[in-house]
């Protein structure tokens, strides 16, 4: 970039050219410093700044960057070599096979007035710059081909000759004008100083390609993007936290000391024409012979040429070993073997650019797609995503921002246009899958229907009975399975796997210490123990009872999903009704849980219906009336039916008993738990103890058992005469009585669902999560 100074300080001036260098060398500067931050923060592989760059912010920022870094240099070798070309022709015109171009520039002003006639500028013809840019490719892929220990052994050939010329260049600055020296060349001089202080610009150069501020922005910054170098090579240096940083800052302060040093002297030396017309003034100039600085130019441009191709196929080698875009696979290099396939590649690259043979118009590339032909998601083609966690900043960020979420939603309650869903789903409660099966399916696929859009938090728990001590580590390995099922069933949640003595015992913890402040579940999903009565799952009752009752003492909403087997998945579209049968007040739970199914695929041609219960016909027309309002207030369309079931109290056969004319599942009923109590009361008698069950003791009140096997049974008619098509039925679910046995209780609850094929059993919240307030 020797050549580069006076042209830019003949066309923008000594202060714009200052400007520019102290703007392009800050830039510099600060990258720097963020590079040697990074450097320093830990050992560095291979990949120089993409690997700085995705460690700290992420794959999709470094494989971006690094992707455009890439190409950066192996185009900038390409120009490197076109210089090195193009000053060696000049040098050496006897070396050319093509005719030179010569350009007439006319009309060259100096401070508003003409400088002279019409000057005439020879530059090498665009053939010799392919020809020879061809073959030093060629001959430094294969330098670059030999390895580092080649690489570094060719340096010093290229460094040490640089260094030489730029003494001999301040050498003869100092010392101009000498004998036999061009015209322009005044010698440093305060008048010449102040007539290149201010900006001239032509309306073209040479290549015909016009000259703003902004291409002495791209003529001049590919000066200092050297400074990567050495990250470049990040797999080849012995120590890079200590290494890159000392060498990184010391080249950049020492450079841009030197090219604004250059600005002020090359802005005194000469006048405006033989800035802008001579090219290689900085040989005119040199003490003893041009040919001094012809070489340094030359070998300092092939030494820049070869560090991007080093640089550019390790970069593209890291890229592809990181496995983020499948399309990389084939430039993989393995640790401390060389890139081949990526160097050829960058050597197809570097050459393609060398055969347009124009130096000038390889620094100002922009890209401006066609926008008929282009589209975002062609970003996107090819893109797999990464492997593991890098630990980049971005991880950092995200959980700051979720502890400043989590402060700011506090542990208040929340109001009811706020309110949201957090499922617990309890995924193996009663053991029915297979033990290399995490999670029934349509369980998954039922949390995403309690949630709009399928996304939101959900929480997939499951127990494991033992030792905390002797399961951890199974339990470790059954979490890892839990979520891989999570994520290939495309749930949004997260799994927890718990070791305790018992189920019962392990929910309990569960539903007292999970989630944080309003992130807290507020939902316990699972499925109905429809195999409670094998012979070898007697404890199922009484687990059961206990988990509804841990709810309910911990304030979370209880959804049963009986006939889970048979719940439709995202393509079976169900045609039918979605039927609430509105018992008691659950704050609104039923009717939010019917409105999410219908924002479902396979529910959305359905229509809701609200059956209402009411004990005497007078009350019907009322109770419709007032749940229609409801309705209408809460923005819901749904079919109101008002249902009249007789209490046990109204019915005064039922004091005698059993009824002849009772159905055989209700008498079936009461047979198992007359069978159930005797032969518990023959247990207690037997061992001389009170009436006990699950370590409780329990008193037995036939009659309130009669009472509630009566309740069941005709809340289970009228489901089935209402709703036997109906495509989901939600029910609200009983509190099981105080007092009452486990078993009575599963009893009640078989008998409510018995011939229901698909039935959502709700228990609610104390509070409400619909409102009618906007």
């Amino acid at each position: 970039m020797t050549s580069h100074p006076p042209r830019i300080v003949g066309m923008g001036g000594v202060w714009q050219s200052l400007v520019l260098v102290a703007f392009c060398g800050s830039c510099t500067f600060l990258t720097t410093i963020s590079l040697s931050a990074i450097a320093t923060n830990g050992a560095m592989k291979g990949g120089g700044p993409y690997y700085l760059i995705g460690r700290a912010l992420g794959p999709e920022v470094g494989v971006s960057i690094g992707l455009c870094f890439f190409l950066g240099n192996a185009v900038a070798g390409a120009m490197y070599v076109l210089g090195a070309v193009e000053t060696f022709l000049d040098a050496v015109p006897s070396a050319e096979f093509f005719q030179e171009s010569v350009t007439v520039v006319t009309n060259t002003f100096v401070n508003g007035t003409a400088a002279g006639n019409a000057t005439t500028i020879s530059t090498p013809n665009l053939h010799d710059l392919q020809v020879y840019g061809i073959i030093v490719t060629i001959l430094l892929c294969f330098i670059v081909f030999g390895g580092v220990k080649i690489i570094n052994k060719v340096a010093p050939a290229f460094l040490i000759p640089v260094l030489f010329s730029i003494l001999c260049i301040y050498i003869g600055v100092f010392i101009a004008p000498r004998p036999n020296a061009s015209k322009w060349i005044t010698g440093l001089s305060i008048t010449t100083l102040k007539d290149n202080w201010s900006s001239d610009y032509q309306r073209t150069n040479n290549a015909g390609v016009p000259d703003p501020n902004g291409a002495l922005l791209g003529l001049y910054f590919p000066a200092v993007t050297g400074i990567m170098a050495g990250s470049n090579r990040s797999a080849s240096l012995k120590d890079t936290q200590r290494s890159i940083p000392i060498g990184t800052l010391h080249a950049t302060i020492s450079t841009t000391m030197m090219y604004l040093l250059s600005v002020f002297l090359f802005g005194a030396l000469s006048t405006r024409e033989g800035l802008l017309t001579d090219r290689l003034l900085c040989a005119a100039v040199a003490w003893p012979s041009p040919a001094v600085v012809y070489a340094g130019i030359i070998l300092s441009t092939l030494g820049a040429a070869l560090q991007s191709l080093t640089g550019a196929p390790r970069l593209l080698a890291a890229i592809a070993n990181d496995d983020i875009l499948p399309v990389l696979n084939y430039f993989k290099a393995y640790e401390g073997s060389e890139p081949h396939v990526a160097t050829l590649f960058t050597s197809f690259i570097c050459i393609s650019c060398v055969i347009i043979g124009n130096l000038d118009l390889a620094p100002p590339m922009e890209v401006a797609p066609l926008e008929p032909f282009s589209h975002r998601c062609i970003a996107l083609y090819c893109l797999k995503g990464k492997a593991g966690d890098w630990g980049d900043g971005f991880k950092s960020a995200y959980f700051q921002l979720a502890l400043r979420s989590l402060r700011s939603m506090g542990a208040n309650q929340v109001h009811p246009k706020n309110w949201y869903p957090i499922p617990l789903i309890f995924c193996r409660p009663w053991g029915k899958l297979p033990e290399d099966v995490p999670c029934h399916p349509k369980l998954a696929d039922f949390a995403n229907c309690m949630k709009k859009k399928g996304r939101g938090m959900s929480i997939f728990v499951s127990i494991i009975d033992g030792d905390y001590h002797e399961s951890a580590e199974d339990a470790k390995t059954a979490c890892r399975q839990l979520s891989a099922y999570i994520d290939y069933r495309r749930c949004e949640g997260v799994a927890e796997i718990i070791v305790a003595p018992s189920t019962s015992i392990g929910f309990r913890s569960i539903v007292q210490t999970m989630g944080l402040g309003n992130l807290k579940p507020n939902i316990v999903v699972m499925r109905y123990p429809e195999i409670w009565r094998r012979e070898n799952l007697t404890q199922i009752p009484s687990t059961f009872v206990s988990i509804i009752n841990d709810c309910i003492t911990a304030n979370k909403a209880v959804v049963i999903v009986k006939g889970l087997d048979e719940w439709p998945n995202e393509y079976q579209r169900q045609y039918g009704t979605i039927d609430l049968y509105w018992i008691v007040r659950d704050g609104g739970l039923m009717l939010l849980l019917s409105q999410l199914l219908l924002t479902k695929e396979s529910f959305e041609s359905c229509k809701i219906q609200v059956f209402c219960i009411a004990e005497e016909d007078t009350e019907a027309e009322e109770l419709k009336a007032d749940v229609k309002k409801f309705l209408y207030d809460l923005r819901m369309q749904a079919d109101v039916i008002v249902v009249t079931v007789k209490s046990w109290e109204a019915d005064p056969d039922r004091s005698g008993g059993s009824k002849k004319d009772d159905p055989e599942v209700y008498r079936s009923a009461q047979s198992r738990i007359r069978t159930y109590i005797s032969q518990l009361k023959e247990a207690a008698e037997r061992e001389r103890r009170p009436l006990m069950e699950g370590g409780k003791q329990v008193v037995v009140d036939e009659q309130k058992v009669e009472k509630f096997l009566y309740t069941m049974l005709k809340l289970n008619a009228t489901i089935l005469r209402h709703s036997r098509m109906a495509v989901v039925v939600l029910v609200s679910l009983p509190p099981p009585p105080l007092n009452h046995l486990a078993y009575c209780y599963m009893e009640y609850m078989d008998l409510l669902v018995e011939n229901i094929p698909r039935i959502l059993i709700v228990r609610g919240y104390r509070r409400d999560v619909v409102t009618l307030f906007t």
